[in-house]
């Protein structure tokens, strides 16, 4: 079996006026997120794994704004639910955040398998509708740069 890495990649897709984009996920209706995605292999470079998380989950392309990657980590515990995805005796993430910020929106095309819908929003609203607390801690981040 192919396990999952329990390493990630959080980009924050905003535009110069702090307008963030959220995802609603697909396996849990009403759970609004930034764009995230797992490592494909142990030695994919971070900035490679962010620039391809954005291009399958929204169809952007990160070349059209500026990827930053902020000193950033998260650590968390994974959901007991998707631990299976993982090693055995996996139990903790590393999250590593990331900002894509586009001049303006960009049009958006979600993955159907991964995502519901999509929404542009100011980043008070965006930090409070995530249900994930790195997430929502990120984009108070953003907000107050």
């Amino acid at each position: 079996m192919n396990y999952k890495l329990p390493v990630s990649v959080m980009v924050l897709v905003h535009t110069a006026d702090r307008e963030v984009l959220l995802l609603e996920r697909a396996l849990r209706p009403g759970y609004w997120q930034s764009v995230t995605g797992s490592l494909d292999e142990p030695r994919e470079p971070l900035e490679r794994a962010a620039a391809r998380e954005v291009r399958e989950e929204t169809g952007i392309d990160a070349a059209a704004g500026r990827l930053t990657r902020w000193n950033v980590v998260y650590t968390f515990e994974i959901y007991p639910q998707w631990r299976h995805r993982f090693a055995p005796g996996v139990i903790h993430n590393l999250e590593h955040v990331f900002a894509l910020e586009l001049a303006a929106r960009a049009p958006v095309t979600v993955a159907p398998k991964e995502h519901l819908a999509f929404g542009w929003l100011p980043w008070r609203e965006a930090a409070a509708k995530c249900f994930s607390w790195s997430n929502r801690d990120a984009i108070v981040m953003l907000g107050e740069r």
